[in-house]
Protein backbone atom coordinates (compact mmCIF):
# COMPACT_ATOMS: atom_id res chain seq x y z
CA UNK A 1 0.00 0.00 0.00
CA UNK A 2 1.37 3.03 -1.27
CA UNK A 3 1.34 6.27 1.75
CA UNK A 4 1.86 10.02 1.78
CA UNK A 5 4.23 11.40 3.35
CA UNK A 6 1.95 13.01 5.77
CA UNK A 7 0.52 9.33 6.38
CA UNK A 8 4.50 8.14 6.74
CA UNK A 9 5.17 10.46 9.08
CA UNK A 10 2.58 10.36 11.10
CA UNK A 11 2.79 6.25 11.14
CA UNK A 12 6.20 6.56 12.46
CA UNK A 13 5.49 9.29 15.10
CA UNK A 14 2.64 6.95 16.72
CA UNK A 15 5.33 3.95 16.70
CA UNK A 16 4.02 1.83 13.95
CA UNK A 17 7.05 1.43 12.69
CA UNK A 18 6.75 -1.79 11.28
CA UNK A 19 4.28 -0.04 8.17
CA UNK A 20 6.78 2.57 6.74
CA UNK A 21 10.39 0.87 7.03
CA UNK A 22 10.17 0.93 3.49
CA UNK A 23 10.04 4.58 3.04
CA UNK A 24 13.09 4.92 5.14
CA UNK A 25 16.65 6.20 2.90
CA UNK A 26 19.28 3.85 3.26
CA UNK A 27 21.54 7.17 4.19
CA UNK A 28 18.66 8.19 7.00
CA UNK A 29 19.51 10.03 9.78
CA UNK A 30 17.65 10.17 13.09
CA UNK A 31 18.70 12.51 15.76
CA UNK A 32 16.61 12.04 18.61
CA UNK A 33 17.69 15.67 19.89
CA UNK A 34 20.19 15.85 23.17
CA UNK A 35 19.78 12.12 22.93
CA UNK A 36 21.02 9.87 20.73
CA UNK A 37 22.26 10.05 16.63
CA UNK A 38 21.09 6.65 14.38
CA UNK A 39 22.70 6.70 11.26
CA UNK A 40 21.69 4.66 8.43
CA UNK A 41 18.68 2.35 7.86
CA UNK A 42 19.96 -0.55 9.73
CA UNK A 43 20.77 1.96 13.23
CA UNK A 44 17.25 3.03 12.36
CA UNK A 45 15.50 -0.46 12.26
CA UNK A 46 17.57 -1.30 15.36
CA UNK A 47 16.42 1.25 17.52
CA UNK A 48 12.76 1.40 16.01
CA UNK A 49 12.74 -2.67 16.98
CA UNK A 50 13.95 -1.65 20.70
CA UNK A 51 11.19 1.24 20.91
CA UNK A 52 8.61 -0.98 20.24
CA UNK A 53 9.69 -3.78 22.93
CA UNK A 54 9.28 -0.77 25.06
CA UNK A 55 5.77 0.07 23.69
CA UNK A 56 4.62 -3.49 23.84
CA UNK A 57 5.40 -3.25 27.80
CA UNK A 58 3.39 -0.20 28.40
CA UNK A 59 0.14 1.10 27.80
CA UNK A 60 0.64 3.90 25.14
CA UNK A 61 -1.27 7.01 24.45
CA UNK A 62 -0.27 8.98 21.59
CA UNK A 63 -2.49 11.97 20.32
CA UNK A 64 -1.33 14.12 17.71
CA UNK A 65 -1.66 18.00 18.25
CA UNK A 66 -1.38 19.70 14.52
CA UNK A 67 0.63 18.40 11.25
CA UNK A 68 2.37 20.70 9.03
CA UNK A 69 3.34 19.42 5.12
CA UNK A 70 5.66 21.18 2.71
CA UNK A 71 6.42 19.80 -0.20
CA UNK A 72 9.66 17.64 1.38
CA UNK A 73 9.32 17.87 5.13
CA UNK A 74 6.15 17.07 7.33
CA UNK A 75 6.19 17.97 11.45
CA UNK A 76 4.07 16.49 13.65
CA UNK A 77 3.78 18.15 17.11
CA UNK A 78 2.13 15.78 19.62
CA UNK A 79 2.32 14.02 23.39
CA UNK A 80 2.94 10.13 24.40
CA UNK A 81 1.74 9.03 27.42
CA UNK A 82 3.37 5.93 28.81
CA UNK A 83 1.43 3.95 31.66
CA UNK A 84 2.52 0.69 33.83
CA UNK A 85 -0.34 -1.05 35.89
CA UNK A 86 -2.38 2.06 35.66
CA UNK A 87 -0.05 4.61 37.19
CA UNK A 88 1.55 7.14 34.49
CA UNK A 89 5.17 6.63 34.07
CA UNK A 90 5.95 9.31 31.74
CA UNK A 91 4.45 11.85 29.79
CA UNK A 92 6.60 13.48 26.69
CA UNK A 93 5.43 16.57 24.90
CA UNK A 94 7.00 15.99 21.17
CA UNK A 95 7.81 17.65 17.44
CA UNK A 96 9.06 15.45 15.09
CA UNK A 97 10.34 16.66 11.55
CA UNK A 98 10.65 15.06 8.79
CA UNK A 99 13.08 15.74 5.37
CA UNK A 100 12.10 13.55 2.54
CA UNK A 101 14.26 12.70 -0.49
CA UNK A 102 13.08 12.71 -4.18
CA UNK A 103 12.11 8.90 -3.97
CA UNK A 104 9.67 10.23 -1.29
CA UNK A 105 11.83 8.50 1.10
CA UNK A 106 12.64 9.71 4.93
CA UNK A 107 16.31 11.09 5.11
CA UNK A 108 16.14 12.71 7.77
CA UNK A 109 14.46 12.87 11.50
CA UNK A 110 14.78 14.96 13.84
CA UNK A 111 12.92 14.44 16.85
CA UNK A 112 12.87 16.97 20.17
CA UNK A 113 10.84 14.90 23.27
CA UNK A 114 10.14 16.91 26.38
CA UNK A 115 9.35 14.88 29.58
CA UNK A 116 7.34 16.03 31.57
CA UNK A 117 8.60 17.22 35.47
CA UNK A 118 7.47 15.12 38.09
CA UNK A 119 6.09 16.23 40.62
CA UNK A 120 7.18 15.40 44.04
Amino acid sequence: MEHSKKEIAALFSNGKFENIMEYLSDEIVWNVIGENIFEGKNAVKENCVQTSEYFKSVQTDFKTNDILVSENKVIIIGTAEFKQDGKRINFVSACDVYEFNEKSEIEKISSYCIPEKKEY
